[in-house]
């Protein structure tokens, strides 16, 4: 292990302070689930450690455990564990001769930051204004953007030379999400963040979170839950995205080698455009009142087709009894993307546009295999059940939390948890879940930080990642009611609220040290005095070591480690944009860490 020592502790201190800690989470714990923070110190002795309440009294105190040399920090660590202190009030950790700020044990800990996640996505409306009382302040209050979005298709040349011949017919897309730094609206990314959403009602229908009235929304008081009022505004927009019935599109088909060269003619019939978005890249910062570029819809595709057609079966069963024809209206979308789909198997989204993002997929068997189940769970439909039984997918083992490129786990969670699925898929699902759950765990061991991921390489997004992490750990903490599973999906939240080398918050008003200069066009403090910063509840992308593209975060290529790759930059958009992706599984994690441990069911 010694020889790792070195060269992290060199590349460990570009681009961040010097953070030895302790590091914990920034807001607190609840006082039935694990408490750990971590401290960087040379020495391989164990430290003794004191919790001190308000009034600087001993209240606990033991040793700390040392790690020793951990990669993906470049920090030697050692770990502290007081998850047996359990007395709800407001407290402070010294270790070292060093005194954490004032955090906090409270079974409540958790209900701000998921009623705050929340409201992102309420500020992320696109079509209507965003009101100061519904946002917290008059700072966040902007006019309407993209009002009466009626729009037909990209037409003309592509970066590439292709020549697209457009569309006979316009479609009324008002509404939805912008998807995260930019104003593009995008079917892929906007199904991976509604399902979330719709599964964290889906999860506990009995007793759902943010009653009617509990979130800060203009439909508050319409007896809906709140949660299923924000879900509405996407679900509505992705039923806009579908292609009319009898249209004929020019599209590519199949795997061309390099950028796409031949269009061929196809039914396009209920598919679903991929994306909506401006013709060109706007300056950063733009408010969406002010974004004059011209709006356009860009071409189906396969894997927007599959995710609406997910998507609107899970909102089918969801709405069934709330709205029986909003309900009706899902399902029959549904069915028409799922059959566009299986005509269109292999309708890969084209990348050669500027001024949007590509969301590019070049595996759709999991986006496959999501929407069957979806479907399956919706209708009970038999030979949904053969289909679903048929794909390799529903026997091999889940491989990866769920992300918007890798949607397999979204399938095997629906079929875990959804009503309606038979006994023995019900088992078979949750067993996969437990297996994955099984896996994560394991790297808890291999982490300094004590994560559940033991990787070094931290790719674009990684906070979402880990979070999603913990939703399949939190989820198999339900299906088992074993504590090792909940604490360690206590351990992702940990890392996102400021249990890392930086000592960093990642979530905006969060914390002592919170994320304050997202890569947004609107919350964009740092690049113009007179737009806001942040509200609160809002994920940076987190550590990226992979990728460095623009001149804020090219310093730190080849002098960072893994965790510590990261720049609170408005102009980083690789390591601190902000993404609805990245915000539903905090929204998910945080309001399911705001009920007790629930029993094994």
């Amino acid at each position: 292990m010694k020889r790792f020592v070195l060269p992290l502790l060199a590349l460990a201190a570009i681009g961040a302070t010097d953070a030895p800690g302790p590091h914990l989470n920034q807001i607190g714990f609840r006082p039935d689930t694990a408490k750990r923070a971590i401290l960087a110190h040379d020495g391989m002795q164990p430290l003794p450690w004191r919790l001190l309440n308000e009034s600087g009294a001993t209240v606990a105190e033991g040793r700390t455990t040392p790690f020793g040399p951990d990669a993906a920090s470049g920090d030697t660590v050692h770990q502290i564990d007081f998850g047996r202190f359990a007395a709800p009030g407001r407290y402070r950790l010294q270790v070292d001769g060093r005194t954490s700020p004032v955090f906090t044990v409270d079974a409540g800990v958790y209900a701000p930051l998921a009623r705050a996640a929340l409201n992102f996505f309420y500020q992320q409306r696109a079509g209507v204004p965003i009101e100061a009382r519904f946002a917290g302040g008059p700072q966040w209050a902007r006019a309407a953007g993209h009002t009466k979005e009626v729009v037909t298709c990209f037409k003309g040349a592509d970066l590439a030379g292709t020549v697209w011949p457009g569309c006979p017919y316009k479609l009324d897309v008002t509404g939805g999400w912008y998807d995260a730094g930019d104003q593009g609206k995008y079917v892929v990314n906007g199904g991976i963040a509604l399902w979330m959403l719709q599964n964290l009602y889906e999860v506990d229908a009995a007793s759902p979170p943010f009653p009617d009235g509990a979130a800060a929304l203009p439909e508050a008081g319409n007896r809906i839950n709140d949660l299923l009022d924000e879900t509405a505004w996407e679900m509505r927009f992705l039923l806009a995205m579908q292609v009319p019935d009898g249209q004929t599109l020019a599209l590519p088909v199949g795997r061309q080698a390099g950028r796409v060269k031949q269009l061929t003619p196809v039914d396009s019939g209920g598919m679903a455009h991929h994306k909506i978005a401006d013709r060109n890249w706007t300056a950063l910062p733009t408010a969406p009142a002010d974004d004059h570029e011209e709006r356009l819809l860009y071409p189906p595709s396969t894997a927007a087709t599959l995710n609406l057609a997910a998507t609107a079966a899970q909102c089918a069963r969801i709405w069934r009894g709330i709205d029986d024809a909003f309900a009706r209206r899902c399902l029959v979308a549904a069915g028409k993307a799922y059959r566009a789909a299986r005509r269109n198997p292999d309708i890969y989204a084209a990348q050669d546009f500027n001024g949007s993002g590509g969301y590019g997929d070049g595996e759709l068997s999991d986006e496959l295999y999501w929407a069957t189940a979806e479907l399956y769970a919706a209708t009970g439909v038999p030979e949904l059940a053969e289909a679903l039984h048929a794909m390799p997918l529903h026997a091999a083992p889940l491989t990866a939390e769920p992300s918007w490129g890798s949607t397999a786990a979204l399938g095997t969670i629906t079929l875990a948890t959804a009503t309606g699925v038979a006994p023995a898929e019900r088992a078979a699902a949750r067993a996969k879940l437990v297996a994955l759950a099984d896996r994560f765990l394991a790297e808890e061991a291999r982490s300094g930080y004590h994560i559940p991921f033991a990787d070094t390489a931290y790719h674009w997004g990684s906070n979402s990642g880990i979070l999603g992490r913990g939703m399949i750990l939190a989820l198999a903490a339900r299906f088992t009611g074993q504590a090792r599973y909940r604490d360690a999906a206590v351990d992702t939240m940990d890392y996102v609220l400021g249990r890392n080398p930086l000592d960093q918050s990642y979530v905006s008003g969060f914390g002592w040290k919170p994320m304050k200069n997202p890569h947004h066009r609107f919350w964009a403090h740092q690049m113009d005095a007179r737009m806001p910063g942040p509200p609160p509840g809002v994920l940076s992308g987190g550590a990226n070591s992979t990728v460095f593209p623009e001149p804020a975060s090219a310093p730190m290529k080849g002098h960072c480690v893994g965790q510590r790759c990261w720049i609170d930059d408005a102009r980083a958009y690789a390591h601190n944009e902000v993404a609805i992706n990245w915000n539903a599984p905090l929204v998910w994690l945080a309001s399911d860490l705001t009920r007790p441990p629930a029993p094994a069911r």
